[in-house]
């Protein structure tokens, strides 16, 4: 058999060679860590007011960073502002919230977002059980189960085809 013949290599070593790839297929998928130059944002209450400021890890304000509530299944909800120059905003949240939590999203574009996860009581937000970090694309694990289940399968028919195809 000559080397670049598709049946010189055995069938194991094709199927576990194409179940690499298959899973390398998935990386892309996979949640990453927050870019260097990831927003770093604080909430306080200011004269009753509570008040967002938001900077890049550089130290410059997030100016003009969409500011949005998101909703149960990720999805951009309510938009209650643009950051100003010096990346602040005063936020009013809905007033239907007065109990239990909501995940605002600061959105300074592809790569540049902060997610804020905010318990609310009696109307408040309760600043000292905020939790920041990043948010983890739920979305995208169906589609990456999906992906891998094709790959498996076609795998697993090609390798059926070539076994056929030796024996007859």
């Amino acid at each position: 058999m000559k080397p670049t013949d598709p049946d010189a290599m055995p069938a194991a070593s094709r199927f576990g060679l194409l179940l690499l790839l298959g899973l390398a297929s998935l990386l892309p998928l996979m949640p990453r860590p927050a870019s260097a130059h990831a927003i770093e944002s604080t909430l306080t209450y200011l004269d009753g007011s509570l008040q967002l400021s938001s900077s890049f890890s550089s130290g410059e304000p997030t100016k003009d960073a969409v500011v949005r509530l998101l909703k149960a299944d990720g999805s951009p909800g309510a938009e209650l502002g643009r950051l100003d120059a010096d990346g602040r905003l005063q936020v009013t949240l809905p007033a239907e919230l007065q109990n239990g939590s909501v995940e605002l999203q600061v959105d300074g574009g592809p790569g540049h977002r902060d997610y804020l996860e905010l318990p609310v009581r009696q109307g408040r937000v309760q600043l000292d059980q905020v939790s920041e970090g990043p948010h983890h694309h739920r979305e995208l694990w169906p589609s990456a189960g999906l992906l891998g289940g094709v790959a498996l399968i076609g795998s697993a028919g090609w390798l059926v085809k070539v076994r056929r195809s030796r024996q007859g």
